[in-house]
């Protein structure tokens, strides 16, 4: 048997960072773009951006940044705050299954 568990991060404004939103994030981090980025996680582009923007609005700082044209055409990044988001969400999510495991092995179930 294991224990299972999901957590997020809420602000007054909604969710800011979920799993979900992280996948989102780190896709958008690898390719550069959010439109890939849904396309890998098989969301439409409105959806993703609906997740992203909803994040960009609860949170203290833009998580990206849209960047228009040019020669390679526009594009998506994670700010430096975004970044920090994604590091410190992993961090909080790995001591939580760590300690729920520990806990968990307490019972003789």
């Amino acid at each position: 048997m294991k224990i299972k568990s999901k957590i997020w991060i809420e602000t007054e404004e909604g969710i800011l960072i979920s799993e979900g939103r992280v996948k989102l994030l780190k896709l958008i981090a690898e390719t550069g773009s959010l439109n890939k980025a849904a396309k890998a996680m098989e969301l439409s582009y409105q959806k993703a951006w609906k997740l992203v923007d909803g994040a960009n609005k609860s949170a203290k700082h833009p998580l990206i940044e849209t960047q228009v044209g040019g020669n390679k055409g526009g594009g998506t990044v994670l700010t430096a705050y975004g970044k920090l988001l994604i590091e410190s969400f992993d961090a909080i999510n790995a001591n939580c299954w760590e300690f729920l495991d520990k806990e968990f092995k307490k019972y003789d179930l």
